[in-house]
């Protein structure tokens, strides 16, 4: 980054007589190109086409259903109510110009990084493009899938297209989250001036702008991609389809994959495309439905409704697993940098302006936390939704049921009332009407927690009445009872999910505290208790994810319905239900998370501006509850793929079966070759998160250099007499992390497809066909769980670590600077690739497997 010329070369004075200006590395705003083409577009011309595309989408709506028109009418409301928070938010003082100054140096380098690690990251989905192409190009065609009328280089061209667009989106989402945060923290660090309950309120809001903005681009675009089919196709128009066609259509889409994220784990619906417009196609509604249609007018017509999903998940699935590793090791590396030289060998306090490595610090908060849980949580929720309509439709088709619109569409309802009950626990919290009398401070964590109460309250409310609406049926009169109860076990799994993960990571409770404590006798013990700590953090969340999903998948097998045979149906749509459960707070859950890295932005503004102690003290506070609820965040999001591992599995196997065209209902472990598939999939996560956190160290080192020489070749700047070169850590910082972010990401991509290859030619050869795919499907089953127990324990641990380095520093144990504080300090970097590199990309990983091995079963059999 450049610097002013004037300033670095010391010719505005002595730095202690500038303490307060600092670079402004801004030379021109950064504006996406798509912005920069809306805004060159007459206004009034903008505002003609906005109502013309409102118009035609509920136009569109209504040739559907009345409750697409709902969910349309709900999405909208809450964008103006995401307006009008972002307008509340920015409307907000800036402060003093030393606070503008360095939020513009935030703001420039973590736009700068952005724009470049999304640059990498396109050019890499470019060339998978090159391959997914070529492998639908050349793959296998069926009679069925010739007789369809689409060939293998269609099928490909709109694969393809719909993977680019999946990972646009995923990208839109991540900016839409940095986008408020590195505006929204000088607003807070301002607020705290005044009192901590207004700058909570600041923080607040401003996460969940990008929250409910986030989760609502997931629901309304579902919603007119699903419009668009039903209207398209001429769903019940005379001598066409009926409903129940078209969502065989949709459920083919597959129902090999329906059941799969038929939870939340994975933006994809990625069936093959062949195998959804072809033979397969058939083949699915054959087996599940036993009924083929007519190929020649039912194939044809609904073909398309697959092939317009094909490879959208994965693609959002892409772009969160390098967004994510990309700015982990961007944030943490230059945060583990500054503490260990700034903290531990100069002494100097936190988010000090003579740390070198403070801007690249505070920076990597927003691309890290911000723009890539952003992306993380658009691909998850958009998976969860189109996996429960499929499986939804699915199992009405099985039952018989007149009517299973309402199966379908049940998802995207509960997530419209997602955006409006999480919208009502944003604005229970407030600020006091008086921000000039002085009140006690109040814990915002309860008050964080007095929201989400009631979130949750609303949420059964809702679950209750939207289950009642769109899942009654008279083959089974008390079946929206028993899934309304399935919901109701998923919210309490979340809530459970959430005070387990405060309890182990807030400083309020004994784990924290043992930890704090421990580090008075060294940076060994420290060491020792923050791992023993994650370890026994794994074991509550294990029991509930166990209860969760038996209790869940009982209420459904009890629920009814059953198909022509007798046989008891809803046990796998209740587990789905129970995770549409969970998520049924999820925009709520969300802001949680933002709040964190926009308080933590705060504090580091607060303190290179030099302001008061107290100010200091209020940020502190919001930056330890913002590494409780991040750590929630991550511990939430883990017990939600957790619910739907095993759906995952049942997917895959299906859609093996669907291609081998044989049974394919087990795996047999006790199969040396399969055996070894399970190991290899556990040793991939622990191969992945060594490698995610060894990206860490390695930048971290020339961070660490980088500051020593600083201090040493300018040996005023512990005396303000020299500026450090804030620029030359941040461009070290962003280069290492682009670099080094490949080796872990293609590991996640490579490892399943090399794996199920080498096992399908051994098969061939020693007669055993679907030796690859069983051996894929051990790999799978083995890595999903390993994967969830690891993210636990770094999730938890590193959090840990961090808030006991907090609980020290708010004078307890000997306080900042301290034997016991250095050995906090000692923690805290090792927990920091943990929570925030590793942890979070393994969530990503165990989907981006589980789309990996769906899209290429072909290559294993």
């Amino acid at each position: 980054m450049m610097m002013d010329d004037d300033m670095e070369n010391g010719s505005l004075g002595p730095f202690q007589d500038r303490l307060r200006t600092f670079p402004n590395m801004r030379s021109k705003p950064y504006v996406p190109l798509i912005f920069r083409v809306l805004m060159g577009i007459n206004v009034r011309v903008l505002f003609v086409l906005f109502l013309l595309g409102i118009g035609v989408i509920f136009y569109i709506g209504a040739s559907t259903s009345p409750i697409i028109v709902f969910v349309f009418s709900v999405c909208i409301i809450t964008f103006v109510f995401a307006m009008y928070l972002s307008k509340w938010v920015l409307a907000k003082d800036e402060g003093p110009p030393e606070m503008a100054q360095i939020s513009d140096a935030i703001r420039d380098g973590a736009e700068g990084f952005f724009r470049t690690q999304y640059g990498t990251i396109s050019k890499m989905a470019c060339l998978l493009a090159l391959v997914i192409f070529s492998i639908y190009l050349f793959r296998r065609t069926t009679p069925q899938q010739e007789s369809s009328g689409i060939g293998r280089a269609t099928s490909a061209y709109i694969t393809v297209a719909a993977f680019l667009l999946g990972a646009l989106c995923s990208g839109v989402a991540g900016y839409v989250g940095m986008w408020v945060s590195v505006r929204a923290n000088v607003r807070v660090s301002s607020a705290a001036r005044r009192s901590a309950r207004e700058a909570l309120q600041v923080a607040v809001r401003a996460g969940g702008f990008s929250a409910i903005v986030v989760v609502g681009m997931a629901v309304i675009g579902i919603a007119i991609l699903y419009s668009t089919f039903y209207v398209w196709l001429g769903v019940d128009s005379p001598g066409s389809m009926k409903v129940t066609d078209c969502r065989f259509q949709l459920s083919f889409l597959c129902e090999t994959q329906i059941i799969e994220f038929v939870t939340l784990i994975m933006g994809f619906v990625m069936i093959e495309a062949k195998s959804i417009v072809s033979g397969n196609l058939v083949m699915n509604y054959n087996i599940y439905l036993g009924v083929i249609p007519d190929p020649g007018e039912a194939l044809n017509r609904v073909g398309g409704v697959p092939l317009l999903l094909v490879g959208y998940g994965f693609g959002a699935s892409f772009v969160a697993l390098f967004a994510q590793l990309g700015g982990g090791i961007f944030t943490k590396a230059a945060d583990v940098g500054a503490d260990l030289v700034g903290k531990v060998e100069q002494g100097i306090p936190e988010d000090d302006p003579r740390n070198p490595a403070v801007i690249a610090d505070l920076v990597g908060d927003n691309v890290g936390d911000c723009a890539a849980r952003g992306a993380d949580l658009f691909e998850s929720i958009a998976a969860e939704i189109i996996s429960a309509m499929i499986l939804g439709g699915t199992m009405a088709q099985r039952c018989k049921i007149e009517d299973p619109s309402g199966f379908i569409l049940f998802p995207l309802v509960v997530h419209s009332f997602d955006l409006v009950v999480s919208s009502v626990g944003i604005l229970s919290i407030r600020s006091t009407r008086d921000s000039s009398v002085k009140v006690p401070m109040e814990d915002p964590m309860a008050i964080l927690q007095k929201g989400y109460s009631v979130t949750i309250v609303l949420a059964v409310l809702t679950f209750g009445a939207s289950t009642r609406w769109l899942l009654y049926t008279e083959q089974a009169p008390s079946a929206w009872l028993n899934f309304a109860l399935c919901g109701l076990v998923g919210i309490i799994t979340a809530y459970v999910f959430v005070w387990i993960t405060k309890y182990y990571t807030d400083y309020k409770y004994e784990p924290v505290r043992t930890l704090a404590l421990a580090s008075s006798t060294g940076h060994g013990t420290n060491i020792i208790a923050g791992v023993s700590l994650g370890l026994e953090s794994t074991a509550l969340p294990v029991l509930v994810i166990s209860t969760s999903i038996v209790s869940a998948y009982w209420l459904g097998q009890t629920s009814g319905l059953v198909d022509e045979t007798g046989n008891p149906t809803g046990g796998l749509f209740g587990t789905a239900v129970a995770t549409m459960g969970m998520l049924s707070t999820a925009a709520y859950v969300l802001t949680m998370d933002m709040f964190g890295p926009i308080a933590d932005n705060a504090g580091g503004i607060v303190e290179m501006s030099q302001q008061p102690e107290s100010v200091r003290e209020i940020t502190d506070v919001l930056d330890a509850v913002g590494n409780t609820t991040k750590a929630t965040t991550k511990g939430f999001a883990i017990g939600s793929a957790a619910l739907a591992s095993f759906l995952l599995f049942s997917a895959y196997m299906d859609e093996v079966a669907a291609f081998a065209n044989e049974p394919f209902k087990q795996v047999d472990i006790a199969i040396p070759e399969v055996f070894i598939g399970g190991l290899l999939g556990s040793m991939l996560i622990f191969l992945f998160s060594a490698w995610a956190c060894s990206a860490v160290g390695r930048t971290a080192q020339e961070v660490v250099n980088e500051v020593r020489r600083q201090f040493i070749e300018r040996p005023g700047i512990m005396e303000y007499k020299e500026k450090p070169d804030y620029g030359r850590c941040v461009a070290i910082v962003a280069s290492a992390s682009l670099r080094e972010m490949i080796k872990p990401g293609a590991l996640a991509i490579i490892s399943p497809l090399v794996l199920g290859f080498l096992f399908r030619i051994l098969g061939y050869y020693t007669g055993h066909p679907l030796l690859g795919a069983k051996v894929v499907a051990s790999m799978l089953m083995f890595a999903t769980v390993s994967g969830i127990l690891m993210a636990l324990f770094l999730n938890t641990a590193g959090g840990a670590w961090d808030n006991a380095k907090k609980f020290i520093e708010t004078g307890a144990l000997g306080g900042k600077g301290s034997d016991t504080h250095k050995a906090a300090v000692t923690g805290d970097t090792v927990g920091d690739p943990f929570k925030d590199t590793a942890g979070p990309s393994i969530h990503v990983l165990i989907k981006m497997l589980a789309t990996i091995t769906l899209v290429m079963a072909p290559i294993f059999l």
